[in-house]
């Protein structure tokens, strides 16, 4: 492996989530060089590096994986194509990132799981909430004791563009299960990462899911399209300490989420969280955290900056802490070590979104298996 670990991402076109949020990352971090681009078009691969200046162009992921100037593959394109991407990489013995969610559903990113663990890649999901400054924080407030044993954690959260009566063109595809990339999968999927990395995992769980738009508008050009998947999601259950959990995912037509709210009550106090910028999903915000004590006197309580864990140049926002997932990657190739989270954390998280829909199927709670965190398995 080269000193600096050279990056091909899959989907860096110059109006992607890659060019928004991996590549102002890249660009403030050591230890990384971008040296391949690939779209679906070879034209479109060559605007795009040249508008970023890297150095190779690619119409497919498999020619991306298999260049010598390639040690990380990024696959940062729609869901129903990550699989592609990911085999293409493990193919050519290459180390992989991927988007949230894995894959389109349990079934397929187990699979994937299974194949980068055999292939003995580095490989990592973007559930990024696992690396927030703010979550890290909140997470050590609670285990070490600031607020007493926690006996209930609730978030209410913003789900748009996801989830109302209108949605943006690009986003389109998304009205069909099979595409992957719904409120549920990505919204509620991110959310519950963001949960767990303060207070646990789930233990069992009952939800309910509602469509309220069989049809919805495509805001540009006023087309009416077909829409099957969620819009809206409540869910309620026990984590595995006994405290219990609720979750309200709404979701709407504005183009940025209007906040969230975290509420996390112990028997000593509660900590309320909310986003500096409430355009910001809990993934990606800047935690604002206000602890209140049994006796009622509150105080803000703002985020060290040791838990700043990237260099101060990398913006604000989504791209903060994927530079931090790209810094555990670099460590986990450094010292030889599964990087978290991991294909098989991503698949703990799948289990918990493919039991929510059971359970709003149903209307029985369902139980979940507890999730060994330092092997990325379930126990």
């Amino acid at each position: 492996m080269p000193e600096s670990i050279r990056v091909g991402i899959v989907g860096a076109s110059p109006q992607s989530w890659a060019a928004a949020a991996h590549l102002p990352a890249l660009a403030h971090l050591d230890g990384f060089t971008v040296t391949a681009v690939a779209t679906t078009r070879q034209d479109s691969a060559r605007e795009a590096a040249g508008t970023f200046g890297i150095r190779h162009a690619f119409a497919s992921a498999e020619e991306l994986a298999s260049h010598p100037e390639v040690d990380l593959v990024v696959a940062s394109v729609k869901v129903p194509a990550h699989a592609a991407v990911i085999r293409a990489a493990l193919a050519a013995g290459k180390h992989v990132y991927a988007e949230w969610p894995l894959g389109i559903d349990l079934a397929e990113a187990s699979a994937l799981a299974d194949a980068a663990t055999a292939a003995g890649a580095v490989h990592a999901v973007n559930l990024q909430a696992y690396h927030s400054p703010g979550a890290r924080f909140v997470a050590d407030l609670i285990a070490g004791g600031r607020i007493g044993p926690v006996e209930s954690v609730s978030m209410t959260a913003a789900g748009d563009p996801l989830g109302g009566s209108r949605i943006p063109r690009s986003l389109a595809w998304s009205t069909r299960p099979a595409a992957g990339n719904n409120l549920l999968t990505v919204m509620a999927g991110h959310a519950l990462a963001a949960l767990e990395r303060v207070a646990g995992p789930l233990a069992d769980v009952s939800a309910v899911l509602a469509n309220l738009h069989d049809e919805v508008v495509v805001a540009e050009t006023r087309e009416l399209i077909a829409n099957h998947v969620p819009g809206q999601v409540a869910l309620h259950g026990r984590l595995g300490s006994g405290a219990l959990l609720s979750l309200s995912i709404h979701g709407g037509s504005a183009a940025a989420p209007g906040g969230f709210a975290i509420t996390i009550t112990g028997t000593d106090g509660t900590l309320t969280i909310t986003p500096a910028d409430p355009g910001h999903y809990p993934g990606w915000a800047e935690w604002r955290v206000r602890l209140r004590s049994t006796g009622g006197t509150a105080a803000n309580l703002p985020v060290p900056g040791h838990y700043r864990l990237i260099p101060a140049g990398v913006p604000a926002g989504p791209a903060a802490n994927i530079a931090a997932v790209y810094r555990e990657i670099a460590q986990a190739v450094t010292e030889g070590r599964p990087a978290h989270p991991g294909f098989g954390t991503a698949v703990h998280h799948h289990r918990t979104l493919a039991a929510i829909e059971r359970a709003a199927q149903t209307g029985v709670r369902q139980p979940l298996a507890p999730h060994d965190q330092a092997r990325g398995k379930v126990a």
